[in-house]
């Protein structure tokens, strides 16, 4: 039995949830998600609350059902509150600007790279912390990998592109003569 898939979903107010054949439409205060269905998942809108259920016990459905339940929960919390991803750029020299759409990282390479980021995800930049948000969970956390691999952190000096409360490994490097 899914621990994930028996919680009911609360709607908060504000969110309306409906479904039509194989997709489940969630709008809210800040925009408007649809999510996918399974055929061996089943969504019950009682009120304020939505569950998910399978339709048989069989495997598939069984992995469909707590992936389709989060899925669910995170259109609902998007149109309702947002997401939000937070990078930090560290390392002596290194810049970061936003100029209107697209980022720009100067991140030791002999050329700006230039990162232009798709609709739906806004960004900002204070310092050297770049701030992604928008109402797709799945949108923000891809483009926020799509930056990090950019210049992902070093083990020796830990410069690099890294995520908010990510910590890094550091190596001691070589020894030297004795």
């Amino acid at each position: 039995m899914s621990r994930i898939g028996v919680e009911p979903i609360t709607i908060p107010q504000g969110v309306e949830v409906t479904q039509q054949k194989s997709k489940l439409h969630v709008k809210g205060p800040k925009g408007e998600l649809s999510v996918a269905l399974d055929p061996r998942v089943k969504i019950n809108i009682d009120g304020q609350t939505l569950k998910v259920s399978k339709a048989d016990d069989s495997i598939k459905a069984r992995e469909q059902w707590g992936l389709r339940r989060t899925l669910v929960n995170n259109a609902v919390q998007g149109v309702y509150q947002g997401f939000k991803k937070s990078l930090d750029v560290i390392g002596v020299g290194y810049k970061v600007d936003m100029q209107g759409n697209t980022l720009v990282l100067n991140v030791g390479f002999s050329h700006p790279v230039r990162i232009e980021l798709p609709k739906g995800v806004e960004g900002s930049v204070e310092k050297n912390r770049i701030t992604l948000s928008g109402i797709d969970k799945q949108l923000i956390g891809e483009t926020a990998a799509k930056i990090r691999r950019v210049r992902p952190p070093e083990p020796y000096k830990g410069k690099g592109i890294r995520y908010e409360k990510e910590e890094v490994k550091q190596k001691a490097g070589k020894s030297g003569k004795k």
